[in-house]
């Protein structure tokens, strides 16, 4: 259950400041598929889509990919509904297989990296011959965990709690269009 009501939830959103518009998105998303085709088009890729946040940044990154490719998912989190992460809780394991596959893992966000890492690191250890990440926002600040880089990225966003385009305020605003930086 979600630890704030609907109203409160609507209160947030009233309250919070646009940091990226829809028409924002979209471009960035025609930008990153760009680059995945130029590196991954002949690579037979599966495609590692992190739930729930990945979910629908990843739907829309995956339409504008015109090659074939395979779709897969995990669930991995730090957050369990909260705007305070904690230690990495797996939901659900890399599915399928990943060993000797190139594997692009899709994220939402770029915070911090720990759950990034232990996702990365996991396909590894599973024995994917390659492994690629995506997100669509990085969040800019000096606290992400050392040696951790993502292979492509869509917007750059300051270090504020941010919601939408699947990323969530407390288990609320996954589907709004654009991205919000919740009120400090």
């Amino acid at each position: 259950m979600p630890s704030i009501t609907a109203e409160q939830a609507r209160a947030v959103l009233r309250e919070a400041e646009l940091l990226c518009t829809p028409e924002q998105i979209d471009a960035a998303l025609d930008r990153l598929a760009s680059a995945i085709t130029a590196r991954l088009e002949h690579c037979d890729p599966l495609v590692l889509v992190v739930m729930s946040g990945a979910f629908i940044p990843a739907a829309q990154l995956l339409e504008r990919l015109q090659f074939p490719l395979q779709i897969g998912y995990l669930h991995a989190t730090r957050y369990r509904g909260t705007t305070q992460g904690g230690a990495v809780d797996w939901i659900a394991p890399p599915r399928p297989d990943v060993a000797g596959r190139v594997v692009l893992v899709v994220d939402d966000i770029f915070d911090e990296g720990d759950t990034l890492r232990a996702i990365l690191d996991q396909v590894r250890a599973q024995g994917a011959a390659a492994v690629y990440s995506a997100v669509l926002v990085d969040k800019q600040h000096d606290r992400k965990v050392s040696g951790l880089s993502v292979d492509f990225v869509g917007l750059q966003v300051p270090d504020r709690y941010v919601f939408g385009r699947g990323m969530d305020y407390q288990e609320y605003w996954r589907q709004l269009p654009a991205i919000y930086a919740a009120r400090d």
